[in-house]
């Protein structure tokens, strides 16, 4: 597809240090959590639905190639919830013996490490309920939280419910001796996915169509970022947010500003609650 804005825009950024740990410096995009990029996944395309990371694939989204897991804790939340699904909630329910593959991930020093991650069957993810199945097509494990009343976030793998924000993490040795842990906030573009990532037919948060929401990142993903960020810097951030957007980027996301200026109302931001803030 064509309709991308390309790579390497100017970004607006913003740093400060973690009310919680003095030790530890947020560094956050603005131009990407300021933006309007809201998931179009569940509609078709001839409606302004998700077109696919593969063209011959509209219905599969970004599931086509699993999910890695971060670790241990994290498979074995997945497994928990796997334990709920049934026949009528997971399209391969008891179809597919072996959900969890080994496979390599390339760490920082471009070394290929053992790593495990949900299978791949027919060309999408185990967990990927494909258009036409009763129960409706989509995550599974997503499904069942919804069925369930909890974020998603509780019964996903973790890269699929802190998708499409990235977080990194970076050491910063300064002149005057001191080291200071840095944690990066920022878009996970085609480039976040390694060279497999310029492969793709079409990536979400380059895309227009996909830049159509209401609420700005910051505050649709407010659960996800104070679960990344922890409570306290997620305030912060957010507040730095809220005064970002009453006084105007001045380097908006290109993929945003393609739609036109937009009416929108002031921010309001809906604080996680108490059990969301624990987790």
């Amino acid at each position: 597809m064509t309709d991308e804005v390309p790579a390497g825009f100017d970004r607006e950024w913003v740093e400060f240090f973690d009310p919680a740990d003095s030790d530890t410096m947020v560094r956050a995009d603005l131009t990407w959590l300021l933006s309007r990029w809201g998931c179009i996944f569940g509609k078709h395309p001839d409606q302004g639905g998700c077109p696919g990371i593969e063209a011959n694939q509209p219905a599969d989204g970004c599931c086509l190639h699993g999910a890695f897991y971060t670790d241990e804790a994290d498979i074995r939340r997945t497994r928990e919830v796997v334990k709920k699904l049934t026949p009528e909630t997971w399209q391969l329910h008891r179809k597919w013996k072996h959900t969890i593959v080994d496979d390599t991930l390339e760490n920082d020093e471009g070394e290929e490490e053992p790593a495990k991650k949900t299978a791949v069957v027919d060309g999408a993810c185990v967990f990927h309920n494909r258009e036409g199945f009763p129960a409706g097509a989509g995550c599974a494990l997503h499904q069942q939280a919804m069925r369930d009343g909890v974020h998603p976030m509780e019964y996903k793998p973790e890269v699929c419910w802190q998708l499409p924000v990235k977080r990194d993490f970076k050491t910063e040795h300064r002149a005057d001796g001191t080291d200071v842990s840095v944690t990066l906030i920022t878009e996970f573009d085609r480039a976040s996915w390694g060279p497999g990532g310029h492969d793709f037919d079409w990536w979400c948060t380059s895309s227009p169509l996909a830049h159509t929401a209401v609420e700005p990142v910051y505050l649709s993903y407010a659960v996800e970022l104070t679960e990344l960020l922890g409570a306290a810097a997620y305030e912060k951030l957010a507040d730095l947010c809220d005064e970002r957007e009453r006084r105007g980027l001045v380097a908006p996301h290109p993929a945003t500003a393609a739609n036109g200026p937009t009416p929108l109302p002031p921010p309001v931001r809906l604080v996680p609650s108490p059990a969301e803030r624990a987790r």
